[in-house]
């Protein structure tokens, strides 16, 4: 048997009708930058996350840099993030020439520790940044008294997690600013480049609507130096196709996770915890072993896709080694890195090859140790 990581055709192949319909009516209209499909996603997303007021943009990164830059983050700030996590978060923080202040995880669901980010607030912090990494909602509960006794925004880096929930409160509704990723391989795709702003505040909506298209409202006045980075009609109407099925999606991921502890697979690996009151998506089903490497060769003999994520966490990546940071600092960010594995993950893994991984893991477990 061969099992994919990721099966993104088991998703489109059944919609390609529709996708194909929408994709003509795109072409028909003429409108393919900021069109009536963009309008449309942005009022169906914001109704999903009470309420809040969304913004297209043209992929996950600029979302991140344009939030900081509407709220005036830059030059001589600190943000306090994750240093599990991919490129972009801590990224955007350095393109506005803002300074990431990494701070440890936890081992459980992987996102940042609340516990310790109080003692990460400076003076020059304006920000802290969770990222809902791998689907699962960061505890942003617990980070919000802390937010809120020091003045600080909340910006949830959401790209890995649309339709994961903490306690009833969706993903992009927790914090002050949220961004969205529609990369085709997340659990809310378009079909290339893709991303989103939710803002709570309103008056902070319309500069990220400036922001987008080159700091101007009307293509006449200029505000402000802003960007160009809009949001394709036709990936609008392609991702709002998808937003009609991504919670049974989602549904679906849940339901692998699940077959996964019931073939067994804790046995043999340290399964991804779920923080009690959280409703995670499982857009990557990260497990840990110790001799990560040799399972992986295993799993690839018997068919088995597995992939490493993040292997090199952001506090020891090159770019950052000015801020002098060293091996140890962050040591559960690191032993993660170290040992995490993420193993096939997709709405439509069945029972029985969920089963098949569990026994591929353990014939290496029985090889490794």
């Amino acid at each position: 048997m061969n099992v994919p990581l990721m099966d993104i055709g088991s998703q489109y192949g059944p919609l390609r009708a529709e996708i194909d319909a929408a994709i003509a009516g795109v072409l028909d209209s003429g409108r393919f930058i900021l069109g009536p499909h963009v309008t449309a996603l942005e009022e169906e997303i914001g109704a999903e996350v009470d309420g809040r007021h969304c913004v297209g943009v043209a992929n996950g990164t600029d979302a991140l840099v344009i939030a900081l830059n509407a709220l005036d983050i830059g030059p001589g700030d600190e943000v306090i993030t994750t240093p599990y996590t991919f490129y972009a978060t801590a990224e955007a923080i350095a393109r506005m020439g803002a300074t990431p202040v990494f701070c440890d995880i936890r081992a459980d669901d992987y996102c940042i520790d609340p516990a310790l980010v109080e003692a990460k607030i400076t003076p020059r912090t304006k920000a802290i940044m969770p990222v809902h990494i791998f689907g699962h909602p960061a505890d942003v509960r617990a980070l919000r008294p802390i937010a809120d006794a020091h003045g600080l925004p909340i910006i949830e880096d959401a790209a890995q997690a649309y339709g994961a929930s903490d306690a009833g409160t969706p993903v992009c509704a927790m914090g002050d600013i949220a961004t969205l990723s529609f990369f085709p391989t997340k659990n809310l795709p378009g079909i290339g480049d893709g991303g989103m702003v939710v803002c709570k505040d309103p008056e902070v909506a319309a500069r990220v609507r400036r922001l987008r298209f080159h700091g101007s409202k009307d293509k006449v006045v200029f505000e402000e130096v802003g960007y160009n980075s809009r949001l394709d009609d036709l990936q609008a109407a392609v991702i709002r196709i998808f937003l009609k099925h991504v919670h049974d999606w989602n549904d679906g991921r849940r339901a692998a996770a699940a077959a996964y502890a019931a073939a067994g697979l804790g046995e043999y690996m340290t399964l991804p915890g779920v923080r009690a009151d959280a409703h995670p998506i499982y857009h990557l089903y990260m497990a840990r072993h110790e001799n990560r490497e040799a399972v992986q060769a295993a799993l690839k003999e018997r068919g088995v896709a597995s992939a490493v994520y993040y292997g090199i966490p952001m506090h020891l990546q090159p770019v950052f080694a000015h801020l002098g940071y060293r091996e140890g600092d962050l040591p559960v960010a690191e032993e993660c890195a170290r040992t995490a594995l993420a193993l096939p993950m997709h709405p439509h893994l069945t029972a029985e090859e969920a089963a098949y991984v569990v026994d591929a893991v353990a014939q290496a477990r029985e090889a490794v140790g």
